[in-house]
């Protein structure tokens, strides 16, 4: 579309960002702003005028899109059909979206954020996995920023089962970060989609991660965080989500883990407590036969435990034929119902 090569044009010129390009959009077609360029010195440098008036601009233009469709990937404009409607209606939307994979018409109203800490627990993965797994087998795109650990988990348990999901990078797409997830982005690209508002070539860079984060959070109906620290990348997504008016939900941590303190923090402040796939189905008022696919698994796994012989790990895996990662996500949550106590060795017991 001729407005996705303006919005493409705009965001290549010097000095300019998201919301100067909503700002020259507002007063009529942002093509008319572009071809005059000399009445909007109040939002564009000197630069960027010197670049619209030479041509310079929309010869950029042409070459980023046609290495973009070299490189297998797509840009959405705003004003694009596939683009995410609820990303649209946040304060400064990006005026253009790259993608590899494929983004669907109304993408995002059944999305829910699964995010959390790069250095997060063993605990912390497995759960954020059958979480995200439960929410995608149940029809949810699950939307995450392939960061490790928790986000990486994310996308995992999605993929896990057959389901969408959808990855936000803070560097252009052919700069993926971190670099060992590159195999994990193609396999998500071939479920759905990889996304950036970072032009090709872009590296990861300190500033770029709050950008991506306000994507994360605006993209569907709500967020959760699966475990963050005091001081995490994750609370500011979950910030981003509360100022456009998403709901935030929160998986409770153990009192005595560092990694536990944003989480409850976050509870402290009101966010909805998350368990299982089926708090975030009630919380979002999901139909009937949706929140009954979602409904927490049978306790097999205290079942498995007794209160007098500990049990390893290799234990409740022969005793529930369960994967280990998936038991210990579920050991996770009933450890914090205190239903089970974990002992010195990576032994467990019911309480």
């Amino acid at each position: 579309m001729d407005s996705t090569f303006d919005l493409l044009t705009a965001m290549l010129l010097p000095d300019v960002g998201p919301r100067t390009v909503r700002d020259l959009s507002e007063g009529g077609p942002l093509a008319d702003a572009l071809a005059r360029p000399e009445e909007h010195e109040d939002l564009l440098s000197g630069r960027a005028r010197a670049a619209l008036r030479s041509g310079e601009a929309r010869r950029a233009a042409a070459e980023e899109r046609d290495r973009a469709e070299a490189l297998g990937v797509s840009i959405v404009g705003r004003d694009d059909a596939e683009y995410p409607p609820l990303l649209r209606r946040v304060y400064d939307p990006p005026p253009v979206l790259y993608v590899r994979g494929c983004l669907e018409p109304g993408e995002g109203g059944e999305a829910v954020a699964v995010v959390g800490a790069r250095a997060a627990s063993a605990e912390g993965r497995a759960h954020a996995r059958a979480l995200a797994r439960d929410l995608a087998r149940a029809g949810l795109t699950i939307v995450s920023g392939l960061a490790r650990g928790i986000d990486t988990a994310a996308h995992e348990g999605a993929l896990d089962a057959g389901g969408r999901t959808v990855a936000v990078l803070g560097s252009g797409l052919d700069r993926v970060y971190p670099p060992e997830n590159a195999g994990l982005a193609a396999r998500i690209a071939a479920r759905g989609a990889v996304v950036s508002e970072f032009r090709l070539g872009m590296a990861p860079a300190p500033g770029h991660f709050p950008r991506r984060n306000r994507v994360i959070a605006g993209w569907g109906r709500a967020v959760v965080v699966a475990e963050a620290a005091a001081r995490s990348g994750a609370l500011v997504t979950a910030r981003c989500a509360l100022e456009e008016g998403r709901e935030v939900l929160a998986v409770p941590g153990h009192p005595t883990r560092p990694g536990a303190e944003g989480v409850n923090q976050l509870l402290r402040d009101g966010a909805a407590l998350v368990r299982h796939a089926s708090d975030v189905a009630e919380e979002l008022g999901l139909v009937t036969p949706l929140t009954a696919a979602l409904a927490p698994p049978a306790d097999d796994v205290l079942g498995a435990l007794r209160p007098d012989a500990p049990a390893s790990l290799d234990d409740l895996v022969e005793r529930c034929g369960r994967p280990a990662g998936e038991l210990l996500g579920r050991l996770a949550e009933l450890e914090l119902e205190r239903r089970v106590r974990r002992l010195p060795g990576a032994l467990f017991v019911r309480s």
